[in-house]
């Protein structure tokens, strides 16, 4: 028997863009199933010491109008690790720019063997959301 493969994402997704749609499109690829975490509001500002443009509500809609998603879920406000404990993902895909994330939950994921896969930039001079968001502002 075949088993499912599930595999998670994560991000701020604040100023949707061609490189996140090539994240999502991609990451989709290892799997059967791809879970994507909108980080909270809160998150944000405390990891990326910045308030998003769009609210959170916003941007879990923008990616849910994607249809790349199997499944969407707003972060825990609390526990970084809560979806990757709850869902069990055999593999987690990270852009080619999240570096933070492995601080957060290295050690959990080497314990439960979950594979990390990075997933190249797509036009980066153009499409990266700190570029977009300058132009905005």
């Amino acid at each position: 028997m075949n088993k499912n493969i599930t595999v998670m994402t994560f991000g701020t997704f604040d100023i949707l863009h061609p490189g996140h749609i090539f994240f999502l499109n991609e990451a989709k690829k290892y799997g059967d199933k791809l879970i994507t975490i909108v980080a909270r509001d809160e998150n944000v500002v405390k990891f990326k010491k910045q308030t998003p443009l769009n609210n959170e509500n916003i941007r879990l809609k923008n990616v849910e109008n994607l249809s790349i998603a199997s499944e969407l879920r707003l972060g825990d406000k609390k526990n970084p690790l809560f979806w990757i404990q709850y869902y069990h993902p055999d593999i987690i895909c990270l852009g080619y720019d999240q570096k933070g994330f492995l601080n957060l939950a290295n050690d959990y994921i080497m314990k439960e063997n979950i594979k990390i896969k990075r997933i190249d930039s797509f036009k980066e001079n153009i499409y990266k959301s700190s570029l977009l968001r300058k132009e905005m502002v």
